[in-house]
């Protein structure tokens, strides 16, 4: 008997169109190399964010006493997760608007809301974020990731970041921007590791949903 795996990837393309937080370092590739011009290889050189595109937060992103992506426990990043579809366009994500899932044993919890429907260079205003009292749900839950397809799991023009600090507390991990247009709900092995990048706050990752 064999088994057919079906792979989603939920990546936000990463080229010099793509929006970056306001004030963010712009993507930028150039070409060093070129085997068409006569060179052995070609080679490109990238200048961007660590926050660029699809991304993992180090908790030393917004706490000065913690731990940068290179250390982050990697266990968070791959293992089961769950996708649920939200319609909350803007404002706070709450416990109601899971509208009554299932999630025990789902240990990672992806949001899909409608920013998944913009394209890589539109930038959402506004966006829908967590609240406190999803991210103390999920911790009951005992999730231990939390990934949104919006820029950030707080709002746009937070100075205090709640939701990040909440998620620390709970030594959770989270994903933002994440591309979750047409991934059906359900049951998944999320597979979204971030760089070895020492000293970093962040990292972009290749995610991947696997049935």
């Amino acid at each position: 008997m064999t088994f057919q795996n079906t792979l989603y990837d939920i990546t936000r393309t990463i080229n010099n169109e793509i929006a970056v937080w306001p004030g963010d370092t712009p993507f930028h590739m150039e070409v060093n190399a070129n085997i068409a011009a006569g060179s052995a290889v070609n080679l490109t050189t990238i200048h961007l964010s660590s926050h660029t595109g699809t991304h993992a937060d180090a908790w030393w992103h917004f706490s000065e006493d913690d731990i940068r992506i290179g250390a982050m426990p990697l266990d968070r990043y791959i293992g089961p997760a769950q996708l649920i579809s939200v319609t909350r366009v803007a404002g706070g994500i709450t416990i109601a608007d899971l509208g009554g899932v299932d999630i025990t044993g789902a240990q990672r919890i992806l949001l899909h809301t409608p920013i998944s429907d913009l394209d890589d260079n539109q930038w959402p205003d506004p966006f829908p974020y967590l609240t406190i009292e999803l991210i103390d749900y999920l911790a009951d839950h005992n999730i231990c990731l939390i990934g949104v397809d919006s820029p950030s799991v707080d709002t746009v023009d937070s100075k205090s970041l709640p939701c990040h600090h909440q998620i620390r507390a709970h030594r959770m991990a989270n994903l933002e921007n994440l591309h979750l247009r047409g991934v059906p709900d359900g049951r998944y092995e999320l597979i979204a590791l971030p760089l070895r990048l020492e000293g970093a706050c962040g990292s972009p990752v290749r995610a991947v949903l696997r049935s």
